[in-house]
């Protein structure tokens, strides 16, 4: 029970204690790492032309409890990450563990959006098309490493949200 319990505060505390470093990074190592990851997930969809629809616009993307965001959009073929812009046509927002769950595939978007905690904001079409070419990706096509390392971080945090039972009440209802 002591373990459950720490787990699920690690979890839910996370992020506040990640925001202090987050901070802290450069955004130019922040974006060398997000294009770097980009690049590697979406090789196959870019090389397809699947993310032409993203062409000269933009998707702002917002870890709200990290008060972390950037804007992602695609130029010459190539996926470009800015930290600022002065437009945005759709946006993507949630808090980390959200993220993570929906990268691992643990929880739906749709789920998540119905929820309220995830939201999605402007254009609705592109929004819709984002979510869409998200939810196609095979995460078998990615790295052996990326693909374990997101599946146990998912598991991980999945695990980690759901409120530990208390022992008295447990021991109540039995």
């Amino acid at each position: 029970m002591l373990l459950k319990n720490l787990h699920h505060k690690l979890v839910m505390q996370m992020p506040q204690l990640l925001r202090l470093p987050v901070s802290l990074i450069p955004f130019s190592a922040k974006k060398s790492v997000m294009v770097f990851i980009l690049q590697r997930i979406f090789k196959e969809a870019l090389t397809d032309g699947d993310f032409d629809f993203l062409e000269e616009r933009f998707l702002k993307v917002s870890v709200d409890d990290l008060q972390l965001s950037c804007f992602i959009t695609l130029q010459q073929g190539q996926l470009r990450v800015l930290e600022q812009n002065d437009t945005c046509d759709v946006s993507f927002a949630a808090g980390l563990n959200d993220l993570i769950l929906i990268a691992g595939r643990k929880e739906d978007p749709d789920s998540l959006f119905f929820q309220r905690r995830l939201r999605i904001e402007g254009d609705t079409e592109l929004g819709l098309e984002v979510k869409n070419l998200i939810d196609s990706l095979d995460l078998d096509e990615l790295p052996k490493i990326i693909r374990l390392a997101l599946n146990d971080l998912a598991l991980f945090v999945q695990k980690g949200i759901q409120i530990p039972e208390i022992a008295g009440e447990r021991a109540a209802t039995i």
